[in-house]
């Protein structure tokens, strides 16, 4: 048996292991359009590869897929968070769990899973074709055709695992075979706001705030990291997922609204009620426990003087203090995605698939896996598991 992968990522690499180890006679191959492979996966996790998060509960797990979450609730009975550990500790390399319940490789390093991968490949005699671009898949009777560099070569299964693409374009050669495609927009980016004094604070993190979008139900919660763009961290990256099509289709120009403490405004004046009576200043005694550095630019930008005390504060500058610890709001005018870490939702609708299997349902033999799948997680780890999972049944369905 013939078994083409397209796609040197992580959901390809896992299919042509599961099917080589699945069936051992069969001949693998991957072929990689650029001249690197798991290039994503060396650059995830800042360098760590956040290689899965700890939810060992399904039903908890895919509420973290703002795309495809349901669907993946059979798939991931056959291959789980569970089933990632054992995968990669029975190979020798241990994970560990942060606080934030996601998992790195224990050695804090992606070269640990991009090694792995590369050595199991090459053990397993899987062959790697690199700058090999698929520009046509023709099914016919005598098997699949793949017209590659101008070369066509026939196989019995094609597993597709191209990864996610960001224009509608790149997927063409898949429209051509007549699969529904949902559009990819970005998901995972952080907020662009261009002049706004709170730059200024760069580096910056708080550690719980509540971040939605104006005019809008979508709301999240988690760190938030002040740039020199604007803002990310989790709390911002999980709005942009959950909000990747409706903020696609704002051009992403919107207004994002943040609670700076995650509290509400009666559990804030109860904690302000206290120091009505107080004499100390308030620049040096913040109540609240966002940094000081935050709570100096929220006293600035109220213009309160160094020299006010709590007991002095007038009743409308205390209502505007309390406005901006629980509801400040700031413009955004653009994103920015990290391009080698990019992740789109839209892609292959899932309608065309078998889910329990990652067979096509409109050709048979034809397999997708990975990021061209109309499916997205969150930041966590949440996109490997899906890359994993539905990489292992492609592959292990195509070697049967």
């Amino acid at each position: 048996m013939k078994i083409a992968v397209i796609g040197g990522g992580a959901a390809g690499f896992m299919a042509a292991i599961t099917a080589k180890e699945t069936h051992p006679e069969a001949s693998i191959s991957i072929f990689e359009k650029t001249d690197k492979v798991l290039a994503k996966v060396k650059v995830s996790g800042g360098g760590r590869c956040n290689v899965t998060n700890a939810t060992f509960s399904i039903a908890q797990l895919i509420k973290h897929y703002p795309r495809g979450g349901k669907q993946l609730k059979k798939p991931f009975n056959h291959f789980f968070t569970t089933d990632t550990v054992n995968w990669f500790e029975s190979r020798g390399v241990t994970l560990k769990t942060e606080a934030d319940n996601r998992m790195f490789p224990k050695s804090n390093s992606s070269q640990t899973i991009v090694d792995l991968l590369l050595n199991t490949a090459e053990n397993l005699n899987i062959r790697i074709s690199y700058k090999s671009k698929v520009s046509a898949i023709i099914p016919s009777e005598n098997g699949i055709n793949l017209s590659i560099n101008g070369e066509t070569l026939v196989f019995e299964k094609v597993i597709i695992a191209s990864g996610g693409s960001p224009k509608a374009s790149g997927l063409d050669w898949l429209t051509a075979l007549g699969y529904k495609i949902v559009k990819p927009v970005p998901s995972l980016f952080t907020f662009n706001m261009p002049k706004n004094p709170i730059t200024a604070l760069m580096g910056l993190s708080v550690p719980n705030v509540i971040t939605s979008i104006k005019g809008s139900k979508l709301k999240q919660n988690g760190p938030l990291l002040i740039t020199h763009w604007g803002m990310s961290g989790p709390a911002i990256l999980k709005l942009s997922a959950w909000g990747a099509q409706d903020l696609a289709n704002l051009n992403y120009n919107f207004s994002v609204q943040i609670n700076w403490l995650g509290i509400n405004e009666e559990e804030l004046r109860n904690q302000f009620a206290g120091l009505t009576a107080s004499r100390k200043l308030m620049y040096k005694h913040n109540p609240t426990e966002i940094p000081k550095r935050l709570w100096h630019f929220m006293l600035n930008k109220l213009a309160v003087s160094e020299s006010q005390i709590w007991n002095e504060l007038s009743k409308k500058n205390k209502n505007r203090l309390v406005n901006m610890l629980i509801n400040d709001e700031f413009e955004v005018k653009g994103k920015t995605t990290f391009k080698e870490e990019f992740v789109s939702c839209g892609g292959i609708d899932l309608s065309e698939i078998n889910m329990q299997t990652m067979e096509s349902k409109r050709h048979k033999g034809i397999y997708f896996a990975g990021e061209l799948l109309n499916i997205d997680g969150v930041t966590g780890g949440f996109n490997f598991q899906a890359a994993w999972t539905t990489g292992y049944l492609a592959g292990k369905n195509s070697a049967l």
